[in-house]
Formats: C-alpha cells, structure tokens, sequence
C-alpha cells in the first residue's frame, strides 16, 4: 500500500508544479502518469481500496489545481510571465497638459453621462462627472486629476482672471 500512497503524493505533487512551472505539459503528462498508476496499483491489492484511491484523486486533482493558481502570483516564474506595466509614477499613462487643468473652466461640448468632452482653457478634454449627468453648454470647474482621468463639477460661470475668449470660441471641426 506504501507505493499507491508515494505515486499519489508524487502526483499530486507534479500537477501544482505543472500549474507553477512553464513545461508545456511534461510535468503534467508526468503526474497523470503517477496518478493512474498509483490507482491500479491501489485496485491489484483490493477492489475497494482502488475505488478509494479513485475518489481521492478526483477529489484532490482540483485541490491541487486550485492551491497551483493560488500560488502561481507568489511564484518566482511569475515575474517571467508577466510583464510590470505602466503606473501613474512613470508619467507614460498621462497627458503632460493636463496637470495644468486643476481648478480651471470650461464649458462642456458634449454632454456628460457621466464621461464626455469639455472646452478647458482653449482645447478638448475627455472629462467625467462625480455620477451627475451635466448638459451640453454648462459651466465646469475641475476638480481633481487622477493619471489620465480628470474630473469636473458644475460652476457658475468662467473665473474673473481666466480668459473667457478661448472658452466661449465655436469649437473647430
């Protein structure tokens, strides 16, 4: 009975490294191997030894699957699979003019439900509402900045220092 037991164990052992290890099905191959034969080995000693050893391992496989991917993003490999990206650190995801936009106005082209456009400080903007929708023609003041996502909310009209000739000008096709 010791035999079944070591190919069950090494089985199941093979298919969470298969799950960890990039081997294009070797480790797997490997495990159902040991898998089928530890439950043959377990059903030559006795009928119901092997339906036991049968249930164990359609039980334990997805265990063992399951712990595989539970693992995998702790994974040294992990770091191989999958490249870092792009954070909001690096500046690569955001518009070197927008952080100019905070507190500024402008009116909106498009109307936001809740994402649309806006004419702020003489260009168009993709901008979004806190959920509010906001008609085309009103007044927006920004409000936040947040990588490439810069938010808004209704206002009054144009600031006393701002420059109301750029804001109002028919948008350009």
């Amino acid at each position: 009975m010791t035999l079944p037991l070591i190919l069950l164990g090494i089985g199941l052992l093979l298919i969470m490294a298969e799950v960890l290890i990039p081997s294009l099905g070797l480790l797997g191959g490997l495990a159902a191997i040991s898998l089928i034969g530890s439950v043959v080995l377990a059903w030559q000693e006795s009928p119901d030894l092997g339906q036991n050893f049968l249930i164990a391992v359609c039980v334990l496989v997805p265990i063992m699957i399951m712990l595989g991917l539970k693992l995998l993003p702790k994974s040294p490999f992990t770091k191989f699979l999958v490249a870092d990206g792009f954070s909001f650190e690096d500046g690569a995801v955001t518009d070197e003019r927008d952080k100019d936009l905070m507190g500024k106005r402008g009116l909106v082209e498009a109307p936001l439900r809740p994402a649309g456009t806006a004419r702020i400080a003489g260009r168009r903007v993709d901008v979004v509402t806190r959920g509010e929708m906001i008609e085309s023609g009103v007044w927006v003041e920004v409000i936040s900045l947040s990588g490439n996502r810069v938010e808004v909310a209704t206002c009054e009209g144009p600031a006393e220092n701002e420059n109301t000739q750029e804001d109002t000008a028919p948008v350009e096709p």
